[in-house]
């Protein structure tokens, strides 16, 4: 029995869509054929200068790396190594960036601008941390993973003890500053969420590293409430009693009047309308040091009421991010041309 004329048309309309497709998928796709240097290394890095010049990092990070394939011991190798490494970085290629900077250092331990990879590298992991939608919103960094930030720290203690006199030292002193007040924040997030599980023992091991490792940042006073509230709980009385104190010393207002911790003066909670709207509305005043409220009112001015509104979205800040570009080595007078 034959089939019908509109099956055969449909049969033979499909016999020949799937014939092209086999036949185009089946043909060998074109090989890139590399025909080596187009221009002179010196030609190279005044193209990848120029386009720094104009913020065309797209263009700069093309001539640097055919500079960097095509003359790897070339007089400007180094520095056109240096220099991708900066425009990696300005493209927000983090990972790109710590990648060259780890490279540059392994391969040029004793050149005289090594102490910029060992910079920019922190600064890049610090920066991984920032990454993604989440920086733009009212939710806190320290409130989330910390891996990044623990890589940068160290990074940047590396960077100081083998560069205390680099002209980058004071920026990545500042940025460990910053770093620490974020770890701190981190721990005494976590304590505040053993306290609620009734984890006691916990929430004093957490404060306490933050008493021993970050003894400058703001949250030491809720750590020592912490810890003498644990230690309350946990039935050490005289314990308890040192730190409340030291309490009393230091930070009157976190004691009660019956001698008993206020823990939430120590926090300086937020109103629930705070914690619901994730802290774009109800918001209180930070009471526990003078820095704090510095920069609680800094965070206020930069943001927006739309940008609040919209968790971050909208209307945000400029948030800056560069670094410096590395410092230029000295060239060849006369340039080659192509």
């Amino acid at each position: 029995m034959s089939l019908p004329r509109y099956k055969m048309t449909m049969l033979a309309l499909s016999l020949g869509v799937a014939t092209a497709i086999v036949g185009c998928s089946s043909n060998p796709k074109k090989e890139i054929v590399d025909t080596g240097p187009q221009s002179s290394e010196q030609v190279y890095i005044q193209k990848a200068e120029k386009a720094l010049e104009r913020g065309q990092y797209i263009d700069a990070a093309k001539h640097l790396e055919d500079l960097d394939t095509y003359y790897p011991t070339g007089d400007y190798a180094q520095q056109a190594q240096l220099e991708l490494l900066y425009v990696k970085f300005q493209q927000k290629d983090f990972e790109g960036a710590i990648a060259l900077a780890e490279r540059f250092i392994r391969l040029n331990p004793q050149h005289p601008n090594v102490d910029y990879a060992y910079y920019v590298r922190g600064v890049a992991n610090m920066e991984q941390n920032y990454d993604g939608l989440l920086r733009y919103t009212s939710l806190k960094q320290s409130h989330r993973d910390v891996s990044y930030l623990k890589v940068a720290y160290q990074n940047f203690v590396d960077f100081i003890r083998r560069f205390p006199s680099s002209s980058y030292a004071v920026d990545a002193a500042q940025r460990m500053k910053f770093i620490g007040n974020e770890l701190a924040e981190s721990e005494m997030n976590a304590a505040r969420f053993n306290i609620k599980r009734k984890a006691w023992l916990a929430a004093v091991e957490r404060s306490h590293w933050v008493v021993e490792h970050y003894p400058q940042t703001p949250q030491v006073p809720e750590a020592l409430a912490t810890i003498a509230y644990g230690y309350d709980k946990l039935g050490d009385k005289a314990t308890s009693q040192q730190y409340i104190e030291v309490l009393k010393l230091n930070y009157p207002n976190l004691v009660k009047s019956d001698g008993s911790v206020n823990l939430r003066a120590a926090r300086s909670e937020g109103s629930w309308v705070n914690r619901a709207t994730l802290g774009v509305l109800g918001r209180e005043a930070q009471s526990s040091t003078n820095t704090e409220q510095n920069q609680s009112s800094e965070d206020t001015e930069k943001r927006s009421i739309t940008n609040r509104l919209s968790f971050g979205l909208l209307d945000r800040p400029q948030v800056e991010t560069n670094i410096p570009a590395p410092k230029q080595e000295m060239q060849k007078e006369t340039p080659a041309t192509e």
